[in-house]
């Protein structure tokens, strides 16, 4: 991926089965690996939590033939995992991964599958199960354009009625090259977009929520009291590309707000999106930044879905890496995950941060390789556990998991 290499090459000076004992995963005593039922050849791990059950989806790899999986934790084990969709023609990278959540006992997943012949040319595929009705509805578009270009950076909620989903839309630009996104010379942007998945899978009021975004950072979302509020990296005329949230009210956006103001001014996609997460009026974004080559994550919270923002929260302890994930401990407390350089090594941390602007002491999660193919570190709280994910690249590649007691965060 070209804009992927260049943006790694500027930033490198930034820069149900036993657990197998035999890696080179290091963790803090406050953190505990848990087994899980991926084994070797898996990757791209996501976690989804209802509260009372813990979803793990990942892509395992057999030659040309990837196979998206997903599995329930619950009570403490593992469910037989769950085959979801399999194709030797899908698009499987490192950043643009499958994505999972769950409503009411119905399972939504994404993954991505070549349209034509070019690289970059993909759809997103959704894959629904009713767990219910044992029923599935398998493979269906969601996005009716029908243009050969870039969709993906998927990210997905459970709402009312089924499914709130957001993704990077590249229809304006079919045709003229991914080489081409990230200048002046396409015809057209990356846009952003939204729309419905109801329990039956119809999709609807699919809309175009910006024009022109940064080609290659994800997408997050979160349900705030007043409805769904999505953060992204924008991109201006100029080629600032700070973080922008776009908030709907009565069902409908309103128009977007940058938040930070960082005025960061690169070139190419930094390959670095936010994470948004909410409870009741509350709402936290994290995310990375590099103006004048210092790298950062920040997190700044809203106490009024989102209406008006405080000011940025500086979270790392050096020249961070990013590949940021956040989620909600409380209506005053978030705890924010995101990877740094530290000695030698790579490492994930965690911290907790407070509404009133306070941190706690960051928490070693593991040591990480800094490569693409460890891909982005996940997090999501259940009851009064934080749960992580990430891939183990040291050998044949292998999704490991962990957990950590929230109280073990101090303040």
């Amino acid at each position: 991926m070209m804009r992927v290499s260049f943006i790694v090459f500027l930033f490198l000076f930034i820069s149900c089965k036993n657990e197998d004992k035999t890696t080179s995963t290091e963790v803090t005593k406050e953190v505990q690996l848990i087994s899980n039922p991926t084994g070797p050849n898996s990757s791209l791990p996501r976690l989804f939590s209802n509260g009372e059950s813990l979803f793990l989806s990942y892509v395992t790899k057999r030659d040309s033939l990837s196979t998206l999986y997903y599995s329930k934790y619950k009570s403490k084990n593992w469910q037989e995992p769950i085959a979801v969709s399999s194709g030797t023609d899908w698009f499987v990278n490192w950043a643009d991964f499958p994505v999972i959540a769950e409503n009411n006992g119905v399972v939504l997943t994404s993954h991505l599958q070549k349209s034509a012949k070019g690289t970059y040319t993909y759809d997103v595929k959704l894959d629904l199960y009713n767990s219910e009705e044992k029923n599935w509805k398998n493979d269906f578009l969601l996005h009716n354009d029908g243009t050969k270009s870039e969709h993906g950076f998927v990210s997905m909620i459970p709402s009312k009625n089924g499914f709130f989903v957001t993704w990077l839309d590249g229809r304006n630009t079919a045709g003229t090259g991914h080489e081409n996104h990230d200048s002046h010379k396409e015809s057209g942007a990356m846009t952003l977009r939204s729309a419905s998945v109801d329990f039956e899978g119809k999709i609807i009021n699919d809309i175009e929520l910006d024009a022109r975004v940064c080609d290659c950072c994800g997408t997050s979302s979160a349900m705030t009291n007043t409805g769904p509020i999505v953060a992204y990296r924008d991109r201006s005329e100029n080629e600032i590309r700070d973080i922008s949230v776009i908030r709907f009210k009565d069902g409908k956006p309103l128009p977007s707000q940058t938040i930070g103001d960082d005025n960061w001014e690169i070139p190419g996609c930094p390959v670095n999106g936010p994470s948004i997460a909410a409870i009741k009026n509350t709402v936290a974004v994290g995310w990375f930044t590099a103006v004048k080559g210092e790298g950062k994550v920040q997190l700044i919270f809203s106490e009024n879905n989102g209406v008006n923002f405080g000011k940025p929260i500086r979270i790392d302890t050096e020249n961070a890496t990013g590949r940021v994930e956040v989620v909600m401990l409380s209506e005053k407390d978030a705890a924010i995950v995101w990877m740094e350089p530290q000695g030698e090594d790579e490492v994930v941390k965690v911290r907790k941060v407070s509404t009133s602007g306070s941190t706690g002491k960051p928490v070693l999660v593991t040591k990480i390789s800094a490569e693409r193919a460890s891909g982005f570190p996940q997090m999501v709280k259940m009851n009064n556990k934080l749960f992580f994910a990430w891939t183990e690249t040291n050998g044949p590649k292998i999704v490991k998991t962990a957990k950590l007691d929230i109280e073990n965060l101090q303040q």
